[in-house]
C-alpha cells in the first residue's frame, strides 16, 4: 500500500504532495517552468490526481468496514491476508470496479457552456480560483467568471437566468425562495464559500470611538440587506444598546465602492467583506476595529449556488461544479496554498487587487491600521458545509428586522434551500471528509443558539422589529 493517505489510516493527514511520490513540490521536475501560472497548473495537477486516487481508496475502505464493522476484527483480517488479497476476495463478491466508477461517474453533461456571476471580494476565493487552476475544464465544463459589479444584480441576473450559477451571500438564495425583496424564485445553496473573512472597518477619525456605544448617528455600510454583514452589525451594535434602525444609518454600498466612501467621509465605516477592509489599511484611511470572527467564530458569509430548475433540469451538470468548487475549497482552507491562491485571484479579470492586501487576508498575517501587526490563521476560511442550522440563524434575523412577517417554518425552508445532504454526499465522492450532524449548535457574542428553538432564541431580545 502506497504512503499517500488512505482512508484505513484515519489519524493521518492528507498530504498533498508530488504525484511521483517523493516529498517535494510537482515543479522541481520542471526547473524552466517558473511562471506563475505553470507552477499552479502542476499544483493543480498534482491536487486533483490526489483526489482521485482518494475517491477509489474511500469505497474500498467503505466496504472493508461494512464487512467488518468492529476495528480489531478489521486489522487482523487486513494484517493476515494483505490489502490486495483481500480487495480481490471481496471483489469476488461485490462490484467493486463497478462501485468506484459510480462514484467517479460524470455522465453526460447536459449543459458545458455556463456562465457563473461573482463579486470581486475574498469570500469568492474558491468559484473564482477554480477557473484559473483549470478546475471547471477537468470536469468538462467551459466556465466564464463574470466579475459583477453589486448582489442587487447578481439576484436580478440569476432570476432571468442570465447566469447558471453564481457567488451568493448566504441569505440571499433563502430571501430569493420565500420571495423577500424579489419575486420567489426557488435557489439553493450548493456551498458555504467562505466562513469568517469579514470586518468592521472605521475611518481613521473614529480611534478614540472604539466603544460602540459611541457610535449614535454613524453612517455605516454593508453590501446588501439580505447578508451576513447586515445582520453581524446589526447584532453587534443592538447588543451595545443602539437600535439600528434609528440611532445609526446603514446603507447598502458595492463592496468595491465602500473604500472610496469611506475616504470621501460619506461613510464613518462599514461592515464588509474582504479584501476591502484590508485595502483601507493598505490605503491608510481606516482601521480594523474588530474580525466579525470575534462575533461569531465560524460564521458562514458568502455562499455558491443556484436555482432549483438548473439543477433538476442539469443533474450532471451541477454535479461537475460541485465538484470543481469543492475541490477548490479542499485547496483555499490549506494554509500552505494561501500564498500561491493570492497571486491566482489578484489579476485584473478576478479582484483586481494588491498582491499583498490579498496575502495579508489569506494568510491571516496582516496590519490593523492601529499600528499593531496581527496573526490570525482563521481570519478567512473556506469550510463549504452549508449547515441548516446556520440557515436557521438567518431566517431569524430576517424576522428580528422586519424582512418577514409571521410564522416561518424554520426548518422546512433551512432543509429546502441549503442542500446539505447533497454536499456530504459530493464530498465523500471526492474523497473529502464529511462531518455529521444537520444542526450543529453554535454561540454569536457569548449567547447560544439552538436551532430547534428559533421563537425562544427571538423572544430574548429587547432590541427587535418583531412589534
Amino acid at each position: 500500500m502506497s504512503d499517500r493517505f488512505s482512508p484505513y489510516d484515519a489519524d493521518r493527514p492528507l498530504m498533498l504532495k508530488c504525484s511521483c511520490g517523493g516529498d517535494h513540490a510537482p515543479a522541481d521536475h520542471h526547473p524552466e517552468m517558473n511562471a506563475d501560472g505553470a507552477a499552479a497548473e502542476l499544483r493543480r495537477r498534482s491536487l486533483t490526481s490526489e483526489f482521485e486516487a482518494y475517491s477509489n481508496e474511500f469505497i474500498e475502505a467503505t466496504l472493508v468496514k461494512a464487512l467488518f464493522p468492529k476495528d480489531e476484527v478489521r486489522r487482523r483480517f487486513l494484517r493476515a491476508v494483505g490489502k490486495g488479497t483481500a480487495m480481490a476476495a471481496i471483489a469476488s463478491v461485490l462490484p467493486v470496479g463497478t462501485m468506484q466508477a459510480m462514484a467517479q461517474d460524470k455522465g453526460q453533461l447536459e449543459k458545458t457552456n455556463l456562465k457563473i456571476g461573482f463579486v470581486p471580494i475574498t469570500c469568492a476565493t474558491p468559484l473564482i480560483m477554480a477557473h484559473p487552476l483549470g478546475f471547471y475544464s477537468k470536469e468538462g465544463l467551459n466556465v466564464e467568471v463574470v466579475k459583477t459589479a453589486g448582489w442587487a444584480l447578481i439576484r436580478d441576473k440569476m432570476i432571468n437566468k442570465e447566469y447558471d450559477a453564481t457567488h451568493f451571500l448566504s441569505p440571499m438564495p433563502l430571501a430569493i425562495s420565500m420571495g423577500v425583496g424579489s419575486n420567489p424564485v426557488p435557489m439553493n445553496v450548493a456551498t458555504i464559500q467562505n466562513t469568517n473573512g469579514q470586518a468592521i472597518t472605521l475611518a481613521n477619525k473614529h480611534k478614540d470611538k472604539r466603544d460602540p456605544k459611541m457610535w449614535k448617528g454613524f453612517k455605516f455600510a454593508v453590501p446588501f440587506e439580505f447578508s451576513m454583514h447586515n445582520f453581524l452589525l446589526r447584532y453587534y451594535v443592538a447588543e451595545a444598546g443602539l437600535n439600528p434602525d434609528t440611532d445609526i444609518q446603514i446603507r447598502v454600498v458595492p463592496p468595491p465602492e465602500m473604500v472610496a466612501n469611506l475616504r470621501a467621509g460619506n461613510i464613518d465605516g462599514y461592515l464588509g467583506p474582504d479584501p476591502f477592509n484590508q485595502r483601507a489599511v493598505y490605503e491608510e484611511i481606516g482601521f480594523l476595529h474588530l474580525l466579525t470572527k470575534d462575533l461569531w467564530n465560524g460564521h458562514p458569509c458568502c455562499a455558491f449556488g443556484t436555482s432549483t430548475e438548473f439543477i433538476q433540469k442539469n443533474p450532471n451538470t451541477f454535479a461537475a461544479l460541485y465538484r470543481s468548487v469543492l475541490t477548490a475549497a479542499a485547496m483555499a482552507r490549506d494554509p500552505k496554498n494561501r500564498e500561491l491562491i493570492a497571486k491566482v485571484i489578484a489579476p485584473q479579470a478576478y479582484l483586481n487587487q494588491p498582491e499583498t492586501v490579498l496575502s495579508q487576508v489569506l494568510t491571516g498575517r496582516f496590519a490593523d491600521g492601529l499600528g499593531n501587526i496581527k496573526t490570525v490563521p482563521d481570519r478567512a476560511d473556506f469550510d463549504p458545509i452549508p449547515w441548516q442550522s446556520m440557515a436557521v440563524w438567518m431566517l431569524t434575523q430576517m424576522k428580528r428586522w422586519g424582512y418577514v412577517k409571521g410564522d416561518i417554518n424554520y426548518k422546512q425552508i433551512a432543509e429546502k434551500v441549503f442542500l446539505l445532504t447533497d454536499a456530504k454526499k459530493r464530498m465523500a465522492d471526492l474523497g473529502q471528509k464529511a462531518p455529521e450532524g444537520a444542526y450543529p449548535k453554535f454561540s454569536v457574542m457569548g449567547k447560544p443558539f439552538d436551532a430547534a428553538k428559533p421563537e425562544e432564541y427571538l423572544k430574548s431580545f429587547a432590541i427587535n422589529k418583531m412589534g
